[in-house]
């Protein structure tokens, strides 16, 4: 079992910076491929950005690429995202997911952290 906790959420002004982080346990974080989802008020759940169990290789939505990266700390179980840039559209509650396999859903889930952008 994989238990995921996000931290580093918060309120920030349009054009300011986040970083988010993620914990997770066990003693297979080196085997899994990660992500950020965000779910916004009134809509879906959308994936922004993904990492691979190497880190060799990620995925950013249109929406953010250019201004989040998504990084891990394979040593310290965690995995990151960079935001910068910020826009209100960014202002969601924020996931991290983790899965084993390359292809499928994402099998477990954090909590959520909040972040708020004021314009």
């Amino acid at each position: 079992q994989v238990q995921l906790v996000e931290s580093g959420g918060g309120l920030v002004q349009a054009g300011g910076s986040l970083r988010l982080s993620c914990a997770a346990s066990g003693r297979t974080f080196s085997s899994l491929n990660m992500a950020w989802f965000r779910q916004a008020p009134g809509k879906e759940r959308e994936i922004a950005a993904a990492i691979s169990a190497t880190g060799g290789s990620t995925y950013y939505a249109d929406s953010v690429q250019g201004r989040f990266t998504i990084s891990r700390d394979n040593a310290e179980n965690t995995v990151f995202l960079q935001m910068n840039s910020l826009e209100s559209e960014d202002t969601a509650l924020y996931y991290c997911a983790a899965k084993y396999r390359l292809k499928g859903p994402y099998e477990y889930w954090g909590q959520g952290t909040q972040v708020t952008v004021s314009s």
